[in-house]
């Protein structure tokens, strides 16, 4: 167990509205350091949107994620609540790998120091020609010159063209990394954002930092219910089924009234699940539209409130398909040619089995951007999902499961367009402080991004915490300055 490293703090009342990944990270962060905790979640479980659910008598993610090894503040608070990452994921190279025969390429990167590794990769890549390896050399070359930073924003397709990059490079590379990290289609999507997320996989300094990360466990075993049970140890308090109603300044001015509503959770006897309750300050880890609800009726905030309400949303699709326990594909995880207007919906495919031997025959396909996918009717999909699989794999037992599920999160993440304002982590009123991948920060929403803006959120609350009660204010320094070096 750790031992606070700022006793000042001890005492402190927190309030953290949100399990989410963001909400639980500003907690476990605080709980740290002595703070006293309350950490709600409106939901029946913690997470988010990146959680478990009960499909068919177990539990499945809400979606499959993919972490990079440069999730350097996500690997730390795993450890620090008690995951092991290398047991808790299984750790690849980078890759970008289509099944064989189907049209695709072949892109691995051995095990060597970076960037030898990916050239090494390039070299022996198949299924791109002589031009196509040059464009993305010379696309590299030239990110990497530029310390992957474009100050004129613009689309990713823009920023493809400008550099020549071929045809089949942004079929099979560009547009899928695109989609898959920013879940915007590159014809939209932020360029300077997108070239971010290649700095910390194919520009990586470190051959670590560009690793995959497939998770074995679910999500919400992951981490949310690690960070609880570390709130807990740390004198703190988790209430499920409870929502952050309204907000009112305190009496004094020194502090919050928080109106809670619900039947609180098991195992925190005592708490108080509904009416007001008084906090010295509050984390505001909800999704953006209700956090914009909560500051609509505070003058101060109206800006911040302006740019949560801004946000649109984009939809991530995942269907579950369950074969038979001997079904297994040859790799860990496949890209898949998707063409909506021919009925191909995947973009990845992941055998759950070579995860989690609890789950064998289990395949989990991905659509992001899924926004005319998230339109069709579920058993429609799925049956056009497995039409796919049994024709890219070569394998016709694939397009007959036993039982398929398609679970679709429509505000799966923010649009991230060129140009997009996003809020900080601080807002005007003192001891009020925002958590989420919404928050300004170089990265699409990512786990990597809710994590660093929950502790970004948690040191302002801390040095606001140490202050003398009458000079209690947050600065405005604009956003959680995490650092460019990891996603």
């Amino acid at each position: 167990m750790s031992v606070p490293d700022r006793p000042r703090e001890r005492g402190l009342r927190v309030l953290v509205a949100g399990g989410g990944w963001a909400g639980c990270a500003a907690a476990v962060e605080l709980a740290r350091c002595g703070a006293q905790v309350t950490l709600v979640e409106s939901a029946r479980t913690l997470g988010g949107r990146a959680r478990g659910v009960d499909v068919h008598g177990s539990t499945l993610d809400n979606g499959q994620h993919i972490l990079l090894g440069a999730y350097g503040e996500t690997l730390r608070l795993l450890r620090l609540v008690g995951i092991d990452p290398d047991t808790a994921l299984l750790r690849l190279p980078v890759q970008m790998r289509y099944p064989e025969g189907g049209g695709g390429m072949d892109f691995i990167a051995p095990r060597l120091p970076a960037p030898l590794h990916l050239a090494v990769a390039l070299l022996r890549a198949r299924g791109l020609a002589r031009e196509d390896k040059m464009a993305l050399a010379r696309f590299t070359s030239t990110a990497r010159w530029m310390g992957w930073v474009l100050y004129n924003d613009c689309t990713v397709d823009e920023l493809l063209a400008r550099y020549d990059q071929t045809p089949r490079l942004n079929r099979l590379l560009w547009h899928p990394l695109c989609i898959a990290a920013l879940n915007t289609p590159p014809s939209r999507a932020s360029a300077k954002v997108f070239l971010a997320v290649l700095r910390d996989s194919l520009g990586a300094k470190r051959r670590a930092a560009s690793d995959m990360l497939l998770p074995r466990m679910e999500m919400g075993a992951l981490f949310p219910d690690a960070a609880a049970a570390y709130v807990r140890e740390h004198g703190g308090a988790v209430r499920t089924g409870v929502r952050l109603q309204g907000l009112a300044r305190a009496g004094d001015g020194a502090g919050w009234q928080a109106t809670l509503m619900g039947a609180g959770s098991a195992g925190n006897s005592g708490a108080n699940a509904g009416g007001d309750e008084p906090f010295d300050a509050v984390v505001l880890a909800t999704p953006a539209t209700q956090s914009a609800a909560l500051l609509a009726p505070f003058a101060q905030a109206a800006q911040v409130a302006g740019q949560l309400s801004a946000l649109a949303y984009e939809p991530i699709a995942t269907c579950y398909l369950q074969y038979d326990p001997s079904v297994r594909l040859g790799l860990p995880f496949y890209a898949l040619l998707d063409d909506p207007a021919e009925g191909r919906w995947g973009q990845f495919a992941f055998d759950r089995g070579q995860l989690d031997a609890a789950q064998p025959g289990l395949l989990a396909v991905v659509v992001s951007a899924a926004g005319d996918a998230a339109g069709l009717d579920q058993d429609a999909l799925a049956a056009g999902i497995a039409r796919q699989l049994a024709q890219d794999l070569g394998d016709p037992r694939l397009a007959a499961p036993q039982w398929s599920r398609v679970i679709t999160e429509k505000r799966a993440t923010f649009s991230c367009t060129p140009g997009l304002q996003r809020p900080g982590v601080e807002t005007p009123l003192p001891g009020l402080v925002l958590a989420g991948d919404y928050t300004d920060s170089d990265y699409p929403a990512t786990l990597e991004t809710a994590v660093r803006s929950g502790l970004a959120a948690a040191k302002v609350i801390r040095s606001h915490g140490t202050l003398p009660r009458e000079k209690r204010s947050l600065s405005h320094s604009g956003g959680p300055g995490a650092p460019t070096s990891v996603r």
